[in-house]
């Protein structure tokens, strides 16, 4: 009962990327085909908000809920692998028309053949599972 205020937020969460049709197949096709703004929009304005939340957390030193203050770590200089890691993401949204979060809000939806797409999901996530220790990181 004290985690449904995060489950009250992924629904509004939902609720407003639904509306905003960032979960359309159509609108995402769109994107990557360069022919409409609109989700560079959402996605450029998602990221402003972003960074500006964060140098508010670190201006005011605010914590999270763990009671440590919100920071961002330092990242490696290893840039292949963000490299290769993007390419296999993207491709995969730009075949299945959904990254991971809206996969479940398009199940919320009534999208049920999305159901074929979460099961690679967790298929793939299985599956590195299993191979992480034997990949490079």
């Amino acid at each position: 009962m004290k985690h449904i205020k995060f489950l009250l937020i992924g629904i509004f969460f939902g609720i407003v990327l639904f509306k905003s049709e960032a979960v359309s197949w159509y609108r995402i096709f769109e994107m990557f085909k360069f022919q409409s703004f609109h989700m560079y929009g959402v996605i450029g304005s998602a990221v402003a908000t972003g960074i500006t939340l964060m140098l508010i957390a670190k201006s005011k030193s605010l914590k999270n809920i763990k009671g440590s203050v919100i920071s961002v770590p330092l990242k490696d200089k290893g840039l292949t692998r963000y490299i290769i890691g993007g390419f296999i993401f993207g491709l995969g949204w730009a075949l299945s028309g959904a990254c991971p979060g809206p996969m479940y809000i398009l199940l919320g939806a009534g999208q049920f053949s999305i159901l074929i797409v979460i099961a690679f999901a967790l298929l793939g996530t299985f599956i590195y599972g299993l191979l992480k220790d034997k990949l490079p990181h």
